[in-house]
């Protein structure tokens, strides 16, 4: 059961296309996975189409006159570009990610961008990370930690959204599982790990992480490279 999720403000920023594309996506990808959240953001969106247009049904209403009015042209535009897009999207979506010789299902608007994940790469200890290229200079990963992985005590320097995809991890205050959402800032310092089962998560930063516990202070100074 998902017991993690993001706040009602976040919720309202993403229906509201407010948010950075990585956040968007980590957001999106829980939403996916979370039927409450699902159901927070068709009110929100809800709230938000009443607010624009007055009502749910004046902009279906003027939904549907813009249609009428531009059929033509919307079905010679699909058709003409359909070559097109066979061009530009040669790739199926793929539902599925391979590591190690495990297999994890993807959720929808993850999958939807199995296109722009990269190649994995090995990072320190148990951790494996592939990047996501979402147009920017956005700090969007893939991070998968084997069964007694750990990622050194560490706060940050800005916003860290992290989502467990497949698994479980824990730290200090709770253990984390499928769909739950945890954002941290610089007022949270903790230590993620796992035990006896592995974790694939989909974690986004807008700012390096900053070590605070022993020896892996020395890794400060080129956090902002080890985890782009």
């Amino acid at each position: 059961m998902i017991k993690s999720h993001p706040s009602e403000a976040l919720l309202y920023q993403y229906a509201a296309g407010d948010l950075s594309s990585a956040l968007s996506l980590v957001v999106a990808t829980h939403i996916d996975m979370c039927p409450t959240c699902q159901q927070n953001v068709a009110e929100l969106e809800d709230e938000l189409c009443k607010h624009y247009f007055g009502s749910t049904e004046a902009a279906v209403a003027q939904g549907a006159r813009l249609s009428q009015l531009n059929t033509n042209q919307m079905l010679e535009a699909i058709f003409a570009s359909a070559s097109q897009e066979q061009v530009n999207n040669p790739l199926p979506i793929e539902n599925m990610i391979c590591l190690e010789g495990k297999r994890f299902n993807l959720p929808p608007a993850l999958a939807r961008n199995s296109d722009r994940i990269g190649p994995w790469s090995h990072m320190v200890g148990k951790l494996w990370r592939a990047p996501l290229n979402v147009g920017n200079d956005e700090n969007i990963n893939l991070i998968y930690m084997d069964q007694g992985a750990i990622v050194p005590e560490h706060t940050h320097k800005g916003v860290e959204a992290t989502l467990v995809v497949n698994g479980t991890f824990n730290d200090e205050k709770d253990s984390y599982h499928d769909g739950d959402f945890i954002l941290l800032d610089a007022e949270h310092k903790h230590t993620p790990q796992t035990q006896s089962e592995d974790c694939l998560t989909l974690a986004c930063l807008d700012a390096p992480l900053h070590f605070t516990s022993g020896i892996s202070r020395l890794l400060n100074p080129f956090s902002s490279l080890f985890f782009r």
